[in-house]
């Protein structure tokens, strides 16, 4: 059962997205399409730190040696 959970893949994928986007922002090549570049900056930077924070807030495992340490730990919650 050492299976990376849904969660954890939602949220890497959120933060990946939000990263992509910052970059190629950055860049000049923006994805959202607005005109305004102070207005696109600001939803950039927002997704970004929104994107980072819900990544870091959970435990997202990724090793079998983490899934394992958590299946553990639910184990000994329940008891």
């Amino acid at each position: 059962m050492n299976e990376i959970s849904i969660g954890t893949i939602a949220r890497t994928a959120c933060l990946a997205l939000a990263l992509t986007n910052q970059l190629l922002s950055a860049a000049g090549k923006p994805v959202l399409p607005i005109e305004d570049s102070q207005l696109e900056q600001l939803v950039t930077s927002g997704l970004t730190v929104a994107a980072s924070l819900a990544a870091w807030w959970k435990n997202n495992s990724f090793t079998p040696a983490a899934i394992r340490a958590d299946e553990a730990l639910k184990a000994f919650r329940g008891q």
